[in-house]
């Protein structure tokens, strides 16, 4: 018994010489960030418009305050990384207001705008994915994958946020969806339920490497999809059957789909 207290000592010990915020802490700002940019993802309205514009400045404060309690890991000061971070969330609202719009587009069971922001699962990664790949770009570790953890958590969306996803990104129903850490994924692209984007190896000697596939503009890759290799480029405008297994490259304008004799069909359209 004894041992086992010291080593649990040790462990917090050494936690607190690495410390990183509260799980809690950074599910509230990041929370408080996407309803700031839209008010339909919790419905809390800030009718004040004076209130309206300073909140930016709590928020800057708030994600200060979690990089501050994880100063010892950080690149830079805590200050400028939060400023700089700020200055990209124009960005980030242009680009979820462009994938919520691709999931309304897409999804002829989508009554509405709101219902989209409020209700799916797909904006609600999407969203969490992009405060985090902002966060991933300026050096700060680990608080990313905690951010990208909290919406995987609540929708089954499982995205890294090292990933690059190009805006118009449309995520139908999504449970189960997983995209690794250097997948690239093209403008209007399509994804359903089930769709792996993974490596073909997971050896640690190639964490710095290309492992996972490049998806370009105006796929579609339907549920149960698995895709695999850093080497493995879809083309654009192809189609991606449910259940298919691709570790290899596409054309452009392809058709892949399975086939109950386990062989795949590849059809080009010129």
């Amino acid at each position: 018994m004894n041992e086992f207290l010291e080593e649990l000592k040790r462990r917090h010990q050494l936690a607190a010489a690495n410390a990183y915020p509260a799980t809690g802490a950074v599910d509230d700002f990041v929370s408080n960030l996407v309803n700031w940019l839209f008010p339909e993802h919790k419905g809390q309205v800030i009718a004040d418009p004076q209130v309206l514009e300073q909140y930016s400045v709590q928020l800057e404060t708030q994600l200060q305050q979690l990089l501050h309690s994880m100063a010892n890991q950080l690149p830079t000061d805590a200050s400028s990384l939060s400023q700089a971070f700020m200055g990209k969330v124009p960005v980030i609202y242009d680009e979820l207001t462009k994938d919520a719009s691709a999931m309304y587009q897409g999804d002829p069971a989508a009554s509405c705008m709101y219902e989209v922001i409020r209700a799916y699962p797909g904006f609600y990664a999407i969203a969490f994915y992009r405060i985090a790949h902002a966060l991933y770009n300026l050096k700060i570790p680990v608080l990313p994958r905690m951010i990208t953890e909290l919406a995987h958590s609540r929708t089954g969306i499982d995205i890294h946020p090292g990933a690059v996803i190009a805006p118009w990104c449309c995520i139908d129903h999504g449970t189960g969806i997983v995209i690794g850490e250097t997948s690239i994924i093209g403008p209007h692209v399509k994804i359903y339920q089930g769709v792996t984007l993974g490596a073909l190896s997971v050896e640690k000697g190639m964490a710095r490497s290309k492992r996972h596939p490049t998806i370009e503009e105006h796929v579609v890759i339907y549920a149960g999809a698995t895709i695999l290799g850093g080497d493995t480029v879809i083309g654009h405008h192809s189609v991606i059957g449910g259940n298919v297994w691709l570790i290899k490259s596409v054309e452009p304008f392809s058709r892949i789909y399975y086939k109950a004799e386990h062989k795949y069909s590849d059809t080009n359209q010129d």
